[in-house]
């Protein structure tokens, strides 16, 4: 009696679309627990929605409290999915981090020059996808006066998306609508094939003043 060879077939390996596809739905997962709090709690006043472009874009606030990720994504609503760049901190908080991987939201190493990062935030814009960062990478608070950091800059001109400038209220009030103002999405400018050191800088300078452009007169 011979024995059967069983040939065990690799997966089929998921597609750009598949995987879009079930991070959207992780991602309104999450969207539909959390908004019912900061509907409530830190209910979100838009304005702007018409400047969201359909395709790709990175997505560029200022960054003042540890919620303002969810201040941007109910201002663009249910129907606006983005990945997300996040500390690589969070992403190692157990359960959360997972969930926030399933999502889309990927870690960043600030420390170092974390090559893996780069490669994913540009890889999701390549595919399509908006990416919400903070320019400024950090928590700026009252006072404070922090660089813009050139990454944004960076992932706009190597994947020839716009940016999108979002300025979302300093000082947030319980129980009282805070304003979130979408800017218009524009390509930044810069001479030859693709943008030197200096070039860089300047665009992220620039970015960060029509962040707050749009500031004016909302505090």
């Amino acid at each position: 009696m011979s024995e059967e060879t069983t040939i065990k077939k690799a997966p089929p390996k998921e597609t750009p679309e598949r995987r879009k596809k079930r991070m959207d739905w992780f991602y309104h997962l999450l969207y539909m627990v959390v908004w019912p709090y900061f509907r409530l709690i830190h209910p979100v006043k838009a304005r702007g929605r018409e400047n969201i472009p359909e395709g790709p874009a990175v997505i560029c606030p200022n960054h003042t409290t540890a919620g303002d990720p969810f201040y941007v994504v109910f201002a663009f609503g249910y129907r606006w999915t983005m990945r997300a760049m996040a500390k690589i901190q969070i992403m190692r908080v157990p359960f959360i981090g997972w969930i926030l991987g399933k999502a889309g939201v990927f870690g960043v190493d600030r420390d170092t020059t974390d090559v893996k990062a780069v490669r994913t935030a540009m890889k999701f814009l390549k595919e399509g996808d908006k990416l919400l960062m903070f320019p400024e990478g950090t928590r700026v608070h009252d006072g404070e006066d922090v660089q813009a950091k050139v990454g944004a800059a960076l992932f706009a001109t190597r994947t020839g998306v716009p940016l999108l400038p979002v300025y979302i209220q300093r000082k947030k009030k319980r129980f009282r609508r805070n304003t979130v103002v979408i800017g218009e999405p524009y390509y930044p400018e810069y001479e030859g094939r693709k943008p030197t050191s200096e070039e860089l800088q300047v665009i992220a300078r620039n970015l960060m003043d029509r962040v707050r452009a749009l500031g004016e007169g909302v505090e």
